[in-house]
């Protein structure tokens, strides 16, 4: 069992990791975006994918925070 939840964990670990990535890919994009026009006043599609990663990684870094705990919990 604890195999197991190492993995998930494992897995859970490469997700964070992918959508942080992806975050801050998008947060340059728009970054470059804004320097370029001068717009900033409403929500770009890139703004939207940033917000979309970012929540992604929480949620994905709780799940994570989730498996240690029950990890915890099973070695007692």
């Amino acid at each position: 069992m604890t195999t197991v939840l190492v993995i998930v964990l494992v897995v859970l670990m490469g997700l964070t990791a992918f959508s942080l990535i992806r975050g801050v890919i998008a947060f340059l994009r728009t970054t470059k975006i804004d320097l370029e026009t001068g717009e900033g006043t409403t929500a770009t599609d890139m703004q939207l994918a940033q917000n979309k990663a970012m929540f992604a990684r929480i949620k994905y870094q709780g799940l994570a925070i989730v498996v240690v705990a029950v990890i915890l919990a099973l070695a007692r």
